[in-house]
């Protein structure tokens, strides 16, 4: 009871501001997730080298005094860069999937590394830089990211109705079907996994202005994070919908799903419980919304049952 007392409504309404913007944050490397895991059916791990990457670039390019929106956008490219380059170990040296992620994740630490100057971090400090968001001002930083966020999930809105849009999502459907229809699925995985880490490398970017330094360990456990988000707000909405969702609301709800990924984790912060164990609460908040749809099911197939 003492440790009932002890806690602080207050304090966690206070947190969750933070918690939102940096749930958007993540929200966003999501959606580049969401492309190469949901759309192409690649299981790709470049993603905890590639966020680091861009977090790395953005702040290597603002300290060089570029300033932070083309230093973003430089940083989607070299993420970009890293996709091509995990698409081409697999489609060309015929590697698989989650080795090709693994290969170009590993080169990505020492790139990083190198990046910054041979040091394992940078410190960005806003008052002498000119930041797109920071920590001091949450509000500010939410609608920074909103906007993006935004932006992302209409131009990945259009670019998927588009001809090689069309032909990225056939080859995660079908690769043998798209591949029988003319597709060159090799081109079209290039370009996906290109397009994923690009967008997760721009988060890295904003995150890295956020908090206000680069890391070489920042990307670690990403691809958790992303994969929760993704599986959080998938669950969720198809719920919600109880039937299939519209592309636009299924990206909408990988940003969604990060928001209250950090939300929870920020409950979780809040009730006190061990910092050591946030991996496993993690993996325990995943293997529930995995189970859900499971269980929906055999929820519905008793009434079923019952009935007849």
């Amino acid at each position: 009871m003492s440790i009932v007392f002890a806690l602080n409504i207050g304090s966690l309404f206070r947190s969750f501001p933070g918690n939102i913007a940096q749930g958007m944050i993540w929200g966003i490397m999501a959606l580049g997730l969401y492309i190469s895991y949901k759309l192409l059916n690649f299981s790709d791990l470049t993603v905890d080298g590639s966020l680091s990457t861009g977090a790395c670039v953005t702040v290597m390019l603002i300290i060089a005094g570029v300033p932070a929106l083309p230093a973003v956008l430089i940083a989607f490219l070299a993420g970009c860069l890293a996709g091509c380059v995990t698409g081409i170990l697999h489609t060309v040296l015929k590697i698989a999937p989650i080795l090709s992620g693994i290969l170009t994740q590993i080169a990505l630490y020492s790139i990083n590394l190198h990046i910054l100057g041979n040091k394992a971090n940078q410190a960005l400090n806003i008052n002498e830089y000119s930041l797109l968001l920071s920590l001091r001002n949450v509000n500010m930083a939410i609608l920074v990211i909103l906007a993006f966020a935004v932006v992302l999930i209409g131009i990945l809105y259009w670019f998927f109705g588009t001809e090689i849009g069309s032909s990225i999502r056939a080859t995660g459907n079908n690769e043998q079907m798209a591949s029988a229809q003319g597709i060159n699925t090799n081109h079209t995985k290039v370009i996906a996994l290109s397009l994923s880490n690009g967008i997760v490398a721009l988060s890295g970017g904003l995150l890295a202005q956020y908090q206000g330094y680069a890391d070489v360990g920042l990307g670690r456990g990403a691809i958790v994070i992303g994969l929760a988000a993704i599986i959080i707000g998938s669950v969720l909405f198809e719920n919600i919908h109880k039937k299939d969702l519209n592309f636009a609301v299924a990206l909408s709800s990988a940003v969604v799903g990060g928001i209250l990924y950090y939300i929870a984790i920020g409950i979780v912060l809040w009730l006190k419980l061990p910092t050591n164990d946030m991996k496993l609460f993690t993996a325990i908040l995943v293997a529930i919304f995995l189970s859900v749809p499971h269980l929906s099911f055999k929820k519905g197939k008793g009434v079923t049952n019952a009935r007849d």
